[in-house]
């Protein structure tokens, strides 16, 4: 990294007004995050992290969750279209990201999520634990992973709901309910919005129709004895433009085009019973997932559909090595025995399958002197390519009468080939059998430490990752297919977050991520920013009955390859900066009056070559709560 980047990220750490791996350092209950085979206290997880809590979402006025992770550090998402949204996790490739809802995969099949379906309604909190994963959840969490929760509700039955106009309309609605021995929570959601023109020529607007479902519960059968279930639908119609093959210039790359829609349905589910035994020294959990996604294409060229689907039975013991029970163990052992299929098809090929079965160990200890460490062992046998063997070792120490915590963490990460990679696409690449797997190792390290007089907070962490047998396109003999490219791949950053409470009413935010690659393929840094700066300001107004918040988002140094060339080039493409407004007033003690204004200045944009970002949209609606 240039030693002059450093100096400049090293003052930035020293001015930064916001929480990084503690955004809600201000809450009075303490932060659990889903790091590991189990949740864990924030303040004893070694590795990097960062939390957006669902009060933080409504206060932003974000109303999808691929917009909540665009405020928060180390996360990319670029999107060409509304539609067509990656998300990176620093710098890796879309598919080294595993997205979980409520501890479900998100998508079956195996391949990298489109976040497009997740509407932010109904959310409690996003989790993002950022760096090599895959000894807790498997492949695909090579770079991270994304853990969204939605609302389970508190003691008592709750309900309430939102209604929105601007550019369409959205309808959000939950119900729950919580007694002595279990609870239920409904969550629904739908979104019709007329879109824009996504080719920028002035044509027709390229509308979304969004709709979602949520049910899950849990009952305690016993005193040791507890079931539950998760139940999602999700269901999204869409409008989408086309290419031109002959363009020679962004402008003219997308092309607006009335008939090209799509549909997507995704269904999910999880079924698991926890038991304790041994007073609560030994608790097991047994779970079964499955996902199903389906999606269909009408277009020009031709209909096309692809179909996958996931299952998994999941079998987890945990075992306290010091006599307590398992929920305050300062010594932990957590045994995972898993075996999953994944299944895929589409249009022009007979469905695939392969099966994995994966056995995990992970240590937790907490030392009297400060000290928490987290070490995990995995080993995938996977039929349709090589074992692999994973390894993960966080630390977090609390020095002595300093309000500072270091936090550290290395690990060893493996992604499989999707389906596509290993048996190519008719009429573009050929099937590769001998596909290996990609690896991640990496480290990073940091600290968090109050500012101020606790009235801020603010976390600065360093990562490096080494990827070997990154798959890119290659040749097969006369033939194009995926390939392991020679040789490791270097990315290395700093992350910053962090948030300061200026006065009672008066809150200021940032959070910062520098990015440097370094790859032999130039096709493989792009849509991934050098430089991305977040920056919040939330006012409380109106004795406490009003909130304004405005957002600000800094984006440089992002790179994408110019399509319409041949060969492909990569160019870097212009900086940008957008505002966002958000506002609300309580009506009364149950019914607030909501607005926001997204892309406030009316900034002429792009994260893609060739795809316009939208333009300023403003919206007003109505929330409720009971």
């Amino acid at each position: 990294m240039n030693r002059s980047h450093l100096s400049l990220i090293a003052v930035m750490a020293v001015i930064a007004p916001q929480t990084g791996a503690a955004q809600d350092a201000f809450a009075l209950d303490p932060i659990v995050v889903s790091g590991g085979l189990s949740p864990i206290a924030a303040d004893a997880y070694g590795r990097a992290y960062s939390v957006l809590t669902g009060d933080q979402i409504a206060a932003r006025g974000l109303s999808t969750v691929q917009d909540a992770l665009r405020a928060m550090p180390g996360v990319s998402v670029t999107s060409t279209g509304t539609n067509a949204t990656a998300v990176r996790i620093r710098g890796a490739e879309a598919n080294h990201t595993l997205i979980l809802i409520d501890g479900v995969e998100a998508r079956g099949g195996g391949a990298d999520y489109n976040l497009s379906l997740l509407e932010a309604a109904n959310i409690e909190r996003i989790e993002v634990l950022r760096g090599p994963q895959s000894v807790f959840y498997g492949s695909a969490a090579s770079a991270g992973v994304i853990n969204i929760i939605t609302r389970k509700g508190d003691g008592g039955l709750h309900y309430g709901g939102m209604v929105e106009a601007g550019s369409g309309h959205a309808i959000q609605g939950y119900v729950t309910w919580r007694g002595d021995r279990g609870g239920l929570a409904l969550n629904i959601a739908e979104r019709d919005d007329e879109g824009y023109d996504y080719s920028g020529d002035g044509g027709e607007k390229d509308g979304t129709k969004r709709r979602s479902l949520q049910l899950s519960g849990d009952w305690r059968a016993t005193d040791t004895v507890k079931l539950g279930f998760n139940l999602r639908r999700s269901d999204e119609d869409y409008d989408f433009d086309g290419n031109s093959y002959t363009a020679t210039s962004a402008d003219e790359y997308v092309i607006d085009m009335s008939t090209e829609t799509s549909s997507t349905r995704e269904v999910a589910g999880q079924i698991w019973t926890e038991i304790e035994t041994f007073g609560g020294r030994v608790m097991h959990r047994l779970s079964y997932d499955s996902v199903e996604y389906d999606q269909s294409f009408d277009q020009a060229i031709g209909p096309y559909e692809l179909n996958g689907k996931t299952a998994a039975w999941k079998y987890r013991m945990g075992v306290s090595l010091d006599g307590q029970p398992v929920a305050s163990a300062n010594h932990l052992l957590n045994v995972l025995v898993e075996r999953q299929k994944e299944y895929d098809s589409n249009s022009y090929s007979a469905e695939r399958s392969r099966r994995t079965n994966s056995y995990a160990l992970e240590y937790r200890g907490h030392l009297d002197m400060g000290l928490d460490i987290q070490a995990g062992l995995r080993h995938d046998n996977i039929d349709a390519g090589a074992d692999f063997t994973g390894w993960n070792l966080g630390l977090s120490y609390e020095l002595p009468n300093l309000p500072v915590r270091l936090h550290a963490s290395a690990g060893r990460a493996q992604v499989f080939p999707t389906f596509i990679e290993l048996y190519g696409f008719p009429g573009y690449s050929v099937a590769n059998l001998g596909l290996g797997p990609e690896t991640n190792e990496g480290f990073d390290i940091g600290f968090e430490t109050e500012l101020l007089g606790g009235r801020g907070v603010i976390d600065v962490t360093y990562f490096n990752e080494r990827i070997a047998d990154l798959i890119a396109s290659g040749s097969c003999g006369p033939d194009f297919c995926s390939v392991n490219v020679p040789g490791k791949s270097r990315r290395e950053g700093v992350e910053i977050a962090g948030r300061l409470q200026a006065t009672d009413r008066l809150g200021f935010g940032l959070s910062y991520t520098y990015l440097d690659i370094e790859v032999a393929d130039p096709t493989m840094t792009v849509r991934r920013p050098r430089h991305e700066l977040g920056l919040t300001a939330d006012l409380e107004t109106f004795g406490g009955r009003g909130n304004v918040t405005a957002s600000l988002r800094h984006v440089a140094g992002l790179k994408d390859r110019e399509s319409w060339s041949f060969p492909a080039t990569v160019t870097e493409m212009p900086a940008f900066t957008t505002v966002d407004l958000a506002a609300s007033y309580d009506l009364t003690d149950s019914i607030a009056l909501t607005g926001r204004v997204v892309n406030l200045f009316d900034k002429d944009y792009s994260e893609a070559w060739g795809y316009p970002a939208r333009g300023r949209t403003a919206y007003v609606g109505l929330s409720a709560k009971w």
